[in-house]
């Protein structure tokens, strides 16, 4: 290696400063005296980057000369997290970068929060994909991540008179240092138009699919390092440009805006995360973007295909692709009309290829989060794919009729296409009849798929079915989220849970330990104090860190039941109004997460929040033993601070209604203990933790499906309990809204008449159940022994497990070692 190499990626301390200085005064063009953090962020950052693309370029020359088999996982949404820290964890140089810094006169912590966070995620299956793309690495797995590169990612959330207001999230408003554009590598995209048919020469049936508008996605690469692993996978995610930019003859003639019209309207593809699509212009973005990136990806890789090969016929052995939810399912379609059309595959041997390449991975109980697309829309968009659509829907309706004779019901349930009202079609449906195999995430969604939501699906094909139980990053979210932590947990038990999680399980010896207690406590206090800081800084309230940290945190849905902590909240403010001199155990119960825009209901349950928040804090009769706050901008940044400091993790949801959930084993990881119900991946939880560090309330899926049922009738349970009827009461006379008794009226009447999700129901075994936390967070002791086994305990939920399991079962894909 040459002397100027060595330096560029030399990881002693000397090399690192050399480097650093360098791109600060070649890349950055800036010196010290008059440097800005940012100057000195974006030159620590492609300090790290040539770090990755060292390790990069190596694991591609390898996966190039082995022909390695490889998992392409597709999603519409990665929600990376600022990737500094993480990067220097993984490449083992943190240390050594932070005594640089410092020989610098510079600050890492400083360094590392000044980067922006690529919000190109809406939550958990986001968050989830980054997780995966970090095991795979890891785990030594090749792998390519295929994604969009939203321009503007999701929303940034204000509070504004306690209301969410979003502003747009510019997170390359200062470049990206860890991303390689690869301008070369660029597809055509198709879209509307019409298409023909007509027998060629050979006799051979051809459809010519003539668009009537072609978009241009170029790629854009990010190297994802594994963690002590010499293997750096890399995310690809395409943006949109227009085909021809500007257009002369336009502006000669005096059209400006007719000019730079294509180069705008193409563009607006990716231009943002999860356009609104209540209206039909938002569907049609919707659509536009799953299909861009879809045919992106998959022209991408009988790209690199056919750098060795001759033909496609053995692709289904090169390449394994994981649609992450429906949203990338367009590409089952895709992939029949590229090798139907561009490559002449007849079509038994295109749809033989097709279904050995696609996996489907099911995300949501929801019907209405199940996608169906209208069929007029789809039709004037994606002319060609309908039409295989069609095709491939005639010839599954052939076999389900042939099992299935006199089962009308069935074979419309199964259909592609919905035909009912506005024809339909489901994206769902195509996933199941071309995927090799279809697993949930949590044993109890994997159970209910089967059961309810794809049950004709399971019925017909029950080989298909598993489960793989969702997991998360140690890395990020012990290590790099809760270093006091992670720190006591190496000297006690050693460092080899950062690569084996069920190696935690040794704290278990140490529980008793009066000196490991007393450090698990200092710990935590000290992180919530860190949070205390944070919140009194940014939102003026004043937390007591002896207090009992109680935490949601996650996307504010009705099915994730907010209001139902909101009720238990008021229900203690009425406690202690009615009675001054009662004294409970001091708990600051915080909120956070975003609403999605459009969607109202969700927004005014946090106003309710904030305006229950400004009344509590202020009254005088509670004496500070009670604290509300709503934290905003929940992001994976902002996030770490509330893992790493919650004492009750908050996991609420309607039983069968949530899928999995990570949230509930971030929290789990750090120490928390998980008030919830019997939903998603909390089974699992409570099943690893044991029943006694876990405090469940409610009713379960099996007993929600049976009161549904019989008929359920909330007023009755508010009738029979007159904490719920006070709280409600309370809400509806104004007292929380300045005297305007209709601002939450329409959250009121849907608990009174209807209660979707049925908090009336768990409203009293959710109180009993908080009584029984209060009471045992007095115990100190009792609750520091709880804290460290649900950490201890939590091996199970490592994303690397989970990777692990889809590479067996799934995938049938082996590490690959990078020398």
């Amino acid at each position: 290696m040459s002397e100027e190499i060595s330096i560029r990626v030399g990881k002693s301390v000397s090399a690192i400063k050399q480097a650093f200085t360098d791109n600060l005064a070649y890349v950055q063009g800036r010196f010290s005296p008059v440097a800005s953090v940012n100057d000195y962020y974006m030159a620590l950052a492609y300090t790290v980057r040539d770090h990755l693309m060292d390790y990069w370029t190596k694991t591609a020359k390898t996966y190039f000369e082995k022909e390695s088999r490889t998992v392409c996982y597709f999603s519409a949404e990665y929600l990376l997290g600022p990737q500094l820290g993480s990067n220097l964890i993984n490449l083992g140089i943190y240390q050594n970068v932070k005594i640089a810094m410092t020989e610098l006169n510079l600050n890492l912590d400083e360094l590392i929060a000044e980067e922006l966070e690529p919000g190109l995620g809406n939550g958990g299956l986001g968050r989830l994909a980054a997780c995966y793309m970090d095991s795979l690495a890891t785990l030594n797995i090749p792998a390519i991540g295929y994604g969009i590169r939203y321009e503007f990612g999701i929303f940034n959330q204000e509070i504004r008179d306690g209301w969410q207001v979003e502003s747009t999230d510019k997170w390359l408003c200062y470049g990206n240092p860890w991303e390689v554009p690869r301008p070369e590598i660029a597809f055509s995209i198709k879209f509307g138009g019409r298409t023909e048919n007509y027998i060629d020469g050979t006799g051979r049936y051809v459809v010519k699919w003539i668009p009537d508008r072609i978009v241009r996605s170029v790629a854009y690469d990010t190297p994802i390092i594994g963690y002590k692993a010499n293997t750096a996978n890399f995310l690809r995610l395409w943006k949109a440009e227009a085909c021809e930019s500007f257009d002369f003859q336009a502006f000669n003639i005096g059209d400006y805006y007719g000019a730079v019209h294509e180069k705008m309207s193409s563009e607006n593809i990716t231009k943002v995360l999860y356009p609104n699509d209540e209206p039909l212009a938002g569907k049609e973005l919707r659509l536009e973007q799953q299909y861009f990136f879809a045919s992106s990806a998959l022209q991408d890789m009988i790209r690199i295909y056919l750098q060795r090969e001759k033909n496609l016929d053995q692709f289904a052995k090169k390449y394994t692709v994981q649609l992450n939810d429906t949203h990338p399912a367009i590409g089952i379609a895709e992939l029949m009309r590229l090798l139907i059309d561009e490559y002449e595959y007849a079509w038994d041997k295109a749809w033989e290829i097709t279904c050995k390449v696609f996996n489907y991975t099911n995300h949501t109980l929801l019907p209405e989060a199940l996608e169906k697309w209208p069929l007029a829309l789809f039709a004037r968009l994606l002319p060609r794919h309908l039409e295989i659509i069609y095709e491939i829907n005639w010839r599954f309706l052939k076999k389900v009729k042939a099992k299935y004779p006199d089962d009308i019901s069935r074979i419309r349930r199964m259909s592609l296409i919905d035909e009912s009202d506005e024809r339909y079609v489901r994206m769902a449906n195509l996933a199941c009849v071309a995927s090799s195999k279809i697993n949930g995430v949590s044993e109890l969604h994997s159970k209910l798929l089967a059961k309810e939501v794809l049950k004709d699906f399971y019925e017909l094909w029950p080989d298909k079915f598993s489960n793989k139980t969702n997991g998360v990053s140690p890395r990020r979210f012990l290590l790099l989220n809760n270093p006091r932590l992670a720190d006591l947990i190496t000297e006690t038990v050693g460092g080899r849970w950062l690569k084996d999680l069920s190696q935690l399980q040794e704290l278990t010896e140490h529980v008793n330990s009066g000196c490991i207690q007393a450090e698990w406590q200092q710990i935590k206090r000290k992180n919530k104090q860190d949070l205390a800081n944070i919140i009194a800084k940014q939102i003026g309230v004043i937390l007591n860190p002896d207090s009992l940290f109680d935490i949601q945190a996650k996307r504010i849905h009705e099915y994730k039941r907010p209001h139902l902590n909101l009720l238990h909240v008021i229900a203690l403010y009425n406690r202690l109004r009615q009675n001054p001199n009662l004294t409970i155990t001091p708990r600051s119960v915080i909120f956070s997460g975003k609403a999605a825009p459009g969607y109202y209901k969700a927004k005014l349950i946090i106003k309710l929040i904030n305006s229950v928040a400004e009344v509590v804090n202020n009254d005088p009769k509670v004496k500070d033993q009670l604290k509300v706050v709503f934290y905003p901008n929940y992001n994976v940044k902002n996030a770490q601070w509330l893992f790493a400091a919650c004492d009750l993790s908050e996991q609420i949801s309607t039983a069968g209604k949530e899928a999995s959930g990570t949230g509930n084993m971030k929290f789990a990881l750090n120490g928390a203990l998980t008030i919830g119900t019997l939903d998603g991946a909390n089974i699992e939880i409570r099943e690893e933790v044991r029943a006694e560090n876990f405090f469940l309330f409610g009713l379960t899926a099996n007993e929600v499906e049976e009161l549904w049922a019989k008929g359920y009738r909330p007023e009755t349970y508010i009738n029979a309990n007159q904490e719920l009827r006070e709280a409600l009461e309370l809400i509806m006379s104004g007292y929380f809204s300045n005297g305007d008794k209709n601002l939450f009226k329409s959250i009121v009447d849907e608990l009174k008449y209807h209660d979707e999700f049925m908090l009336c129901a768990d409203f009293a075994s959710y109180l009993k159940c908080q009584e029984q936390v209060a009471t045992e967070f007095a115990d100190t002791k009792l609750w520091t022994k709880k804290s460290i086994l649900n950490t201890a305990r939590m091996g199970k939920f490592s994303s690397d497990r989970a990777i692990r399991e889809y590479c067996a079962d799934i995938w049938q894909i082996q590490p690959v070692k990078i020398v």
